[in-house]
């Protein structure tokens, strides 16, 4: 038995269509969005009576995607991961390559987006940053060099 391949990354975040917003910003491109919900979804989730939106994301020309989610019932539940420190423990983050990490970074500032620390580079190969994106999601950005 093995894997045969990574499908998506999910986050739930509150605001469903900044975080598609900001996500399209990024350089990503909305596959669709569809309502969640019955028995079914509950059972896999472990939440009765769930009731959900799901954006579907995706790399343009690449296998990479993320599930946005939002809950409407029952109401999502904010554990303060939002401001927590980098070495919090199952703390998630998303990277990304992108050609131009300047100009990214100040594309997403426009929809709330924060450095976590500074851009920097590491050795001769990339310039590399962390960001907090919508309901605190860490994103980090990879540029590679030469």
């Amino acid at each position: 038995m093995a894997i045969q391949r990574l499908d998506n990354v999910g986050i739930v975040v509150d605001d469903l269509d900044a975080a598609v917003a900001f996500f399209v910003e990024l350089g990503m491109e909305l596959e669709g969005r569809a309502p969640i919900e019955g028995a079914w979804a509950g059972h896999v989730v472990g939440l009765d009576g769930m009731r959900s939106e799901i954006a579907m994301m995706r790399v343009p020309d690449g296998p990479g995607r993320l599930e946005l989610s939002t809950y409407h019932s029952p109401a999502a539940v904010d554990v303060g991961l939002g401001s927590a420190p980098s070495n919090t423990l199952g703390l998630h983050r998303v990277m990304f390559a992108v050609d131009d990490i300047d100009d990214t970074v100040e594309r997403l500032r426009g929809h709330g987006a924060t450095l976590v620390g500074e851009i920097v580079r590491y050795e001769d190969a990339y310039r590399l940053c962390y960001l907090r994106g919508p309901e605190g999601i860490v994103v980090a950005l990879a540029e590679e060099l030469g």
